[in-house]
């Protein structure tokens, strides 16, 4: 992914977890000056010292200071990465002027629909949303096993099963991630995120299998993903959440999958004996 074309400032719209540290680095590294909005209760300015130029705490809401921000900053690109707990739209979530404005014509608060009408919010103050993985070009695994490992065919099968649900919650804009054994779904992903669906899954499979089966924890992109925001992303967290919960198949759709610290995460899968495959 080209940044030959990017403006020196670029904004960052940052929420939880490694990915927007990442872009941070990467982008200071190539010469971009970071201007950093971290979503209270998701992003820690600490986090960035070195990586940004100036760093602001916003609640969900505050639009008018999210745009002022990067409007004073001359920023009018801007990338937007990292876990956004859902949650946070009950806890921290004070909508100022504008903000409240805006949840005042919105008709759904499905992520995918709030997120493009956030975007179309700042696009009327000429403030642009780039790719988020657009300083993580290496990040994206192709198809094939990349653990030690490879599936059984009871697995590949529980696998094909897996990825099949995972595409269609995805396309239902419900999570990105599924359990499932024996063609059955144990669980989906939903505002807990990726690793409270597995420690879920785990409490629900040891109460109610009679024997151990193929568990597989398979995640995939939406059809037509934006890029712009919410990637599939997976990282050593989500090995050591399988691992904890006894679950030794991890499959992701391949291409369209963020993997952070990729070579880490295939040594900790075969220290695990998880098998880990792009699809």
């Amino acid at each position: 992914m080209t940044t030959n074309n990017l403006p020196k400032k670029i904004g960052l719209l940052a929420g939880e977890g490694k990915m927007p540290i990442y872009i941070a680095r990467q982008a200071t590294q190539r010469g971009h000056e970071v201007f950093v909005l971290g979503l209270k209760g998701n992003a820690h300015e600490k986090d960035y010292q070195g990586y940004c130029k100036a760093f602001k705490t916003i609640r969900i809401g505050q639009l008018t200071a999210a745009i002022e921000f990067y409007k004073q900053n001359g920023v009018t690109s801007v990338v937007m990465a990292g876990r956004v707990q859902h949650t946070s739209i009950f806890s921290n979530f004070i909508p100022d002027k504008r903000g409240a404005a805006f949840l005042a014509t919105l008709k759904s608060m499905q992520p995918k629909y709030l997120l493009e009408r956030i975007m179309g919010e700042f696009a009327k103050d000429g403030i642009t949303f780039e790719n988020s993985a657009l300083f993580l070009d290496d990040f994206f695994p192709g198809k094939g096993v990349l653990s030690q490992r490879k599936p059984t065919p009871q697995e590949q099968t529980t696998i094909d099963y897996g990825m099949s649900i995972a595409k269609q919650i995805a396309a239902l804009d419900i999570g990105l991630t599924c359990v499932v054994s024996q063609q059955t779904v144990i669980a989906v992903e939903g505002m807990e995120g990726t690793d409270n669906c597995i420690a879920r899954a785990a409490d629900l499979y040891k109460k109610a299998a009679e024997k151990e089966s193929t568990v597989v924890v398979a995640k995939a992109a939406r059809p037509n993903q934006d890029a712009r925001y919410d990637l599939p992303v997976i990282g050593k967290g989500t090995l050591k959440s399988m691992h904890k919960a006894g679950f030794s198949v991890l499959a992701f759709e391949a291409d369209k999958t963020l993997v952070m610290d990729l070579d880490e995460v295939i040594a900790l899968a075969d220290k695990y004996n998880i098998c880990l495959i792009a699809v």
